[in-house]
């Protein structure tokens, strides 16, 4: 019994049954880029009519509530939270509300994960689907079959391109939505301070 042609014919069939999987995979990936698109360009809207204003105001506005049309929707349910939260009779403790703010974060931070992960699965599945083909093709041409390899050849170009241009956008959707994250941790982290540290100073000051 020949073990090196076991084994050569045991990868072979697996490589070729993936290409299948692979091509689903490609077709999933590329119908959630697109529908994921829709969700970016309308929080970009959202944020494009933004009114900017000086950043040594932003503590002000905070304070009086004024900060609606300045903050995206995620800082400002944030901010609503932490005005209930500081609103009840039971004051919380700065553990407290350092747990609200880590939470809050990591949200955010972990909302940017499928597209991380979209970044290196489109090009490697492209890759795969490449690959692939190009191996049964390969055999399909020392048969004299060039049908076979022209077919081949179509498929392994096509699932190149789409894998690039899936993990494309979503490398262009995740440098952007990181800036923003990064601007939401940002005003988060400003709105806490203002808002918990007053409470927290009233707090000392009234135990001591």
């Amino acid at each position: 019994m020949d073990v090196g042609a076991l084994l050569k014919s045991l990868i072979y069939v697996i490589s070729s049954s993936l290409l299948y999987p692979v091509l689903f995979l490609l077709v999933l990936l590329t119908l959630w880029i697109l529908i994921y698109s829709g969700s970016f360009f309308a929080e970009w809207l959202e944020r494009l009519r933004l009114a900017r204003y000086p950043s040594e105001e932003l503590p002000q506005m905070i304070k009086q509530g004024n900060h609606r049309n300045v903050f995206s929707h995620r800082v400002n349910s944030y901010v609503d939270h932490l005005r209930r939260v500081l609103g009840k009779g039971n004051q919380p403790t700065e553990a407290e509300i350092e747990n609200i703010i880590q939470e809050k974060s990591l949200s955010i931070w972990k909302s940017l994960d499928r597209l991380k992960i979209v970044v290196r699965i489109g090009p490697g599945l492209g890759l795969i689907g490449t690959l692939i083909p190009m191996g049964t093709g390969l055999a399909a041409l020392g048969q004299g079959d060039m049908t076979k390899l022209s077919s081949d050849l179509v498929i392994a170009f096509t699932t190149t391109v789409v894998g690039l241009a899936v993990g494309i956008m979503a490398y262009f959707f995740y440098t952007i939505k990181r800036s923003w994250a990064e601007e939401d941790v940002k005003n988060i982290e400003l709105a806490t301070e203002i808002l918990a540290g007053k409470v927290l100073e009233e707090k000392d000051s009234a135990v001591l």
